[in-house]
């Protein structure tokens, strides 16, 4: 047999065409293929049992017929074990094959490209303009630029969209605070954002004082909503202001977008959105507001979707609507990804359940919907974390505090380093640790922020997996250096180490996967650890510039190995790596 990049679903193909051909498994068999624990081997297949028990037969019995009728392979060993769990253990040759064959970036990332086929667009980040981004921002701005770089390295066409906040009730307080003081957009210096941010909290609290002040700020709004040139121009120079500060925290993180398309790119669309669901009954007056009910639903039969405020303004639920018909009609969308706050869950939910219903009307085919959402980044009190005096923090204090303190590691560490690359190294480091700390974590749940953890040397961090890298760089130095030549003949793993680290190369794709399947980053983050861990134990425990030839060739072979995986999944989380730490 030819060697196989993912032998989980190759051992899945193997049992389900055996079982096809045994009459007690003629009912949609699922062998359930997994890792297994080291003691039993390499992979086991679990589905022998609960298909038994569905279909009242001996799981004991039935998978002993199984491992019979199962073609003899040089790739594996099979065993039964328990009520009839298989094992497959892979041959020590086996191992060498897949690490020969797939043991670099090259051959990774053209397996990996052959997965998908699909146009999926990632929603993410979406800052409000005429506010700094704060540290809630990082989430949704780094697990969407990892989802998108894994979506895109598995072969499929990622268009990457920020749908930025541009457009709302706020821009006529902020209208008229900037009337009110007459300021001039253009000679705002220093850092523009923070002004207007300033700028929108005394229009606020002029507003709520004085209700002439509101009325003014209303119809400020209402002159921008009508197309009034000079408000036009104004919002227009507040949104480039905005935009530019974001890029200036993107190009830190090193996230792009293909499109930056706020609400107010729909706003000419929502009367269409109106008319379209009023034609198909899918929505009601209530209250004076344009709402949609789902009777189907526990709590959204009477918890309203209100896709047009009492006021006659559209909102949210209206730009959203508008957005998936644009992302279906224009982009031909697969798929469609949401990265928000999971605050946000019953909104994205009910929008899923709209859309579907009026798609169905329309008798269009809606793209596949799916809300990533995750939890908060939580101080030491275990709340949100925040300012000493309350605030919340400035993503830009955030990576540069982060940068900071890396700087301060590196010289501590290469004091006669020069300063330009004392700042690279820190860059790098401080920015991946910051990254890393979020990536590492079930975004589904809260975390509590540690400078202290994040930039530790040790453990699940990303400054370990970036020594690792480093490490792995220097042994290739060496044997640059070195006066023996490296053959082209490597033995089979055979020491304990070796094998547990060519094992755990062979399990990155199925990493990837699981990835991939549950749009979670910390599976990966989890899988580079594990490796990082595996290939610290066997450098610590074999010579890599061994005497024996056959040896040092295997040994530098794990190495590429390793190197090449650990680099392509910290580009996969957007973490650069140095080759000297």
């Amino acid at each position: 047999m030819e060697s196989s990049y993912d032998y989980s679903l190759k051992i899945n193909e193997v049992i389900t065409k055996t079982a096809h051909s045994i009459d007690e498994f003629k009912k949609n068999f699922d062998p359930q293929v997994r890792v297994a624990d080291e003691r039993f081997g390499d992979f086991q297949a679990n589905g022998v049992l609960p298909y038994a028990k569905k279909n009242g037969l001996n799981p004991r019995t039935i998978g002993e017929k199984l491992v019979h009728e199962l073609p003899t392979s040089a790739e594996w060993k099979v065993t039964l074990s328990g009520p009839g769990f298989l094992n497959f253990k892979l041959s020590e040759s086996c191992l060498l094959k897949w690490i020969h064959s797939f043991g670099n970036k090259k051959s990774i990332n053209e397996q990996e490209s052959l997965r998908g086929n699909q146009k999926i667009v990632v929603d993410f980040s979406s800052p409000n303009t005429a506010k700094q981004m704060h540290v809630g921002h990082i989430r949704s701005t780094i697990i969407g630029e990892c989802i998108s770089r894994l979506l895109k390295i598995q072969g499929n066409q990622v268009i990457k969209d920020n749908h930025i906040g541009d457009w709302g009730t706020q821009f006529g307080i902020l209208l008229y605070a900037i009337k009110r003081e007459k300021i001039n957009l253009n000679e705002l210096d220093g850092e523009p954002v923070v002004k207007l941010e300033d700028l929108y909290r005394q229009g606020t609290a002029w507003t709520k004082a004085d209700d002439t002040a509101m009325q003014e700020a209303r119809e400020e709004l209402l002159k921008l909503q009508r197309g009034e040139e000079k408000n036009l121009l104004l919002w227009q120079k507040i949104k480039e202001l905005s935009i530019d500060s974001f890029n200036r925290i993107y190009e830190l993180l090193d996230v792009s977008f293909d499109y930056v398309q706020g609400e107010s790119f729909y706003n000419n669309q929502v009367d269409l959105v109106y008319d379209s669901l009023s034609k198909f009954g899918l929505c009601e007056e209530d209250a004076g507001a344009l709402v949609v009910f789902h009777p189907e639903h526990k709590r959204f039969a009477k918890q309203p979707f209100i896709i047009r405020k009492s006021d006659g303004a559209s909102n949210y639920a209206t730009t959203d609507l508008a957005t998936v018909l644009h992302r279906t009609g224009e982009w031909h969308a697969d798929q469609i990804i949401y990265v928000t706050d999971g605050r946000q869950r019953d909104h994205f939910e009910q929008l899923f359940l709209t859309a579907k219903k009026w798609f169905l009307a329309e008798q269009q085919k809606l793209p596949t919907l799916c809300h990533v959402w995750f939890g908060t980044i939580l101080g030491d009190d275990n709340k949100a974390i925040k300012t000493r005096d309350g605030q919340p923090i400035k993503l830009i204090d955030l990576l540069n505090e982060a940068i900071r303190r890396a700087s301060e590691i590196v010289k501590t560490k290469n004091p006669d380093l020069k300063e330009e690359e004392i700042s690279r190294r820190a860059k790098i480091i401080g920015l991946g640790a910051v990254k890393y700390a979020d990536l590492s974590q079930d975004r589904t749940l809260d975390y509590i922020f540690s400078w202290e953890k994040l930039l530790a040397m040790q453990g699940n961090t990303s400054p370990y997996l970036q020594y690792a890298v480093a490490r792995i760089h220097s042994i290739f130095r060496k044997v640059s250096s070195s006066p023996s030549k490296r053959i082209k003949s490597p033995r089979a793993p055979k020491t304990d180490s070796e094998c547990k680290l060519s094992r755990k190369l062979l399990f990155f794709p199925i990493a990837m996967e699981q990835t991939r399947k549950e749009l979670k980053p910390h599976f990966l983050c989890t899988y580079l650890y594990e490796l990082a861990t595996e290939f610290s134990s066997f450098y610590n425990q074999n010579k890599v510039m061994d005497e024996q030839e056959d040896t040092q060739a295997l040994r530098i072979l794990l190495c590429e190995g390793t190197l090449g995986i650990l680099e392509t999944g910290l580009y996969l989380l957007g973490i650069e790596t140095l080759e000297e730490m």
